[in-house]
């Protein structure tokens, strides 16, 4: 047998370029590449091996771990889990510095392969720099705070190790019901080790994706209960997208005349003028799609976590019958739904073959009309002299940008704004983190979502708090070339917990920044800022001076800020459900016991409906 003598770290970036997938009828390497921030932990192991192969394996730095893992696994998203990247840090902080962004991957259902640096696996200079010692477990390092956060974790200890750890990890990443990310914790002695490799060990390898047909019990089942229903309803997920099911979801309901209502992850499952869709569902969704939930007598969810936001904290739709088509079992029999096991396509077209003739009871055209009319009012222009809503704001970058633009965001008001109102076109065209709703994330996204999709313009819509959070990825874009279009909403403060704290009878206080303790009240120039990291960028006061500023942006040939002041206190009011929210029972303040009173009345009603 063949063998090469190389490197654990070198064998490993080898073995990881070797490793392909069809992605639109092409085999490409299913790893586009690798983000890394060296430090000691990394840089002379990775580090080495990396450069080697860097003009057929690109490298790519970044100016934060977290933001460089937001990256990768946006482009993950955006390639819908076909494609993933690799981040490698140090040990120590830039290790959990990742540790979010795999808390997002692992609440989202995507791959990304972090490869984070570890202590040595000899012990023998302990206490190395960074490192985390824990009185009576001499095996547990900083990288242990991955464990829960990872679908599939492991410590590399030997240089042999990673013949069966590399493909069990990748295995984990692109099974469409354990995908998440996999961390592989590498001691930094093991990455320089040398050992003798089988040449076979890094042969090229395709790897073709798992699309499990529905159970058959469950399945008929589903049939039944659908062609028994009054009032059917189905919920389109993110699985639908990561199924590539949007054809086949459309063609069912096309001919059955089924309702089709989205989560944030499934948003764009059909265009939003599709004559079966109802729009955003739960607490951001359409008054159509919500009024549709409450009187259902049956709800099927496809490819969807069914999570609060969606049920409206199970008081929207608790009344009906439900059915879960999922490819996770862990997912399928939530909400004591009755499962379908199976791939989201897989099973809908079996659907149109079983319901064929069948025809569901029609749509209320009604209110799908009236819940377009309040779209049209929330995103009218505003007067010059006063500060707009955010939905102002989204209707203005929606007449500015082509139905072929990326939308992204992650946190705060602006995606609950966006579920209700934006109008997708295009099933790829809404990119919302929206599971783990991570501040920061939609810059460091937006890259990545431009490095999936270059052709196409990509706009961030982010706050001024979420800015605040993590912006160095803006200067990443510049330096790549990677130009992103960034509307920034101006605030002062994190608006939207602020509403929340109003809501739940609380004073304003430690969100809007003129209600937090300060000496000065800080005036940030966010212009000045994204311009001093390389970004060309205008403040501007008027909805009219920011549709004018887009189109210089859409111009320009780098990275572009707009920003605009905003009203922090103005939401959209039409749509919307209850939302479980708790408020103290308890208080000195009479709008609390108000707020209470209310949720109070609440939490009857949920019941009432169950």
């Amino acid at each position: 047998m063949a063998i090469v003598r190389l490197t654990a770290a070198q064998a490993t970036v080898r073995w990881l370029a070797a490793q392909y997938v069809i992605v639109d009828g092409e085999e490409v390497p299913y790893f586009a590449g690798a983000w890394a921030i060296f430090g000691h932990g990394n840089v002379a192991g990775f580090g080495e091996a990396l450069h080697a192969v860097r003009d057929t394996f690109p490298t790519w730095r970044a100016h934060n771990e977290q933001g460089m893992a937001h990256a990768a696994i946006a482009y993950a998203k955006q390639m819908r889990r076909r494609r993933a990247m690799v981040c490698t840090s140090s040990i120590g902080p830039g290790a959990t510095n990742m540790v979010t962004a795999a808390a997002l991957a692992h609440v989202n259902r995507l791959p990304v392969l972090l490869l984070p640096g570890d202590v040595f696996a000899s012990h023998q200079p302990d206490p190395v720099l960074q490192q985390v010692e824990d009185f009576a477990d001499a095996t547990v390092t900083a990288n242990d705070c991955f464990r829960p956060v990872s679908r599939h974790f492991e410590r590399i200890t030997r240089p042999e190790q990673i013949i069966d750890a590399l493909p069990k990890a990748l295995a984990t990443m692109l099974d469409p019901a354990s995908c998440g990310p996999a961390t592989i914790a590498f001691c930094q002695d093991v990455q320089a080790e040398a050992f003798d490799y089988p040449e076979t060990f890094f042969a090229r390898r395709l790897w073709r994706e798992r699309r499990p047909g529905a159970d058959a019990a469950g399945f008929a089942a589903l049939v039944s209960a659908l062609k028994a229903a009054r009032h059917p309803l189905l919920i389109a997920g993110g699985g639908v997208l990561y199924s590539g099911a949007e054809a086949a979801l459309a063609a069912l309901v096309e001919a059955t005349g089924l309702a089709v209502a989205e989560t944030q992850a499934g948003k764009g499952a059909l265009p939003w003028n599709h004559s079966c869709s109802l729009g955003s569902i739960g607490v951001t969704g359409s008054s159509a799609a919500n009024a549709a939930a409450a009187r259902a007598d049956l709800v099927v969810g496809i490819g969807t976590r069914l999570a609060d936001f969606t049920t409206g904290s199970r008081s929207l739709f608790e009344q009906a019958r439900k059915f879960q088509i999922n490819v996770q079992p862990f997912d399928a029999h939530k909400h004591d739904a009755q499962a379908v096991l199976g791939d989201a396509r897989t099973v809908l077209q079996a659907l149109s073959a079983e319901l064929a003739g069948w025809r569901a009871p029609a749509i209320d055209a009604g209110e799908v009309r009236a819940w377009n009319a309040a779209v049209d009012a929330a995103t009218a222009g505003a007067a010059a002299q006063v500060l707009p809503s955010d939905a102002q704001v989204i209707g203005a970058v929606q007449r500015s940008v082509d139905e072929d633009a990326i939308v992204v965001c992650a946190a705060g008001g602006l995606p609950g704004e966006l579920h209700k109102l934006w109008r997708t076109a295009r099933s790829d065209g809404y990119h919302v983190e929206y599971g783990y709703s991570c501040m920061g994330y939609e810059i460091a996204g937006g890259l990545g979502v431009k490095m999936a999709a270059p052709g196409r313009e990509v706009v961030v819509m982010v706050g001024d708090g979420s800015y605040l959070m993590m912006n160095s990825e803006l200067a990443s874009s510049v330096m790549l070339g990677r130009k992103l279009i960034v509307v920034l909403l101006d605030n002062r403060g994190y608006g939207c917990i602020n509403r929340l704290q109003h809501a739940t009878g609380g004073a304003g206080f430690n969100n809007l920044l003129a209600d937090a303790a300060h000496d000065v009240l800080p005036s940030i120039d966010f212009a000045a800022h994204a311009a001093s990291l390389g970004a060309l960028s205008e403040h501007v006061a008027t909805l009219g001076e920011l549709e004018a500023a887009l189109v210089r942006a859409r111009a320009a040939t780098r990275s572009y800020v707009v920003v605009i002041d905003t009203d922090p206190l103005k939401s959209t009011e039409a749509g919307g459900w209850w939302w479980d929210v708790a408020v103290p029972e308890v208080s000195e303040r009479p709008e609390v016991e108000a707020a209470r009173r209310a949720y109070e009345q609440g939490i009857r009603q949920k019941k009432d409906l169950s």
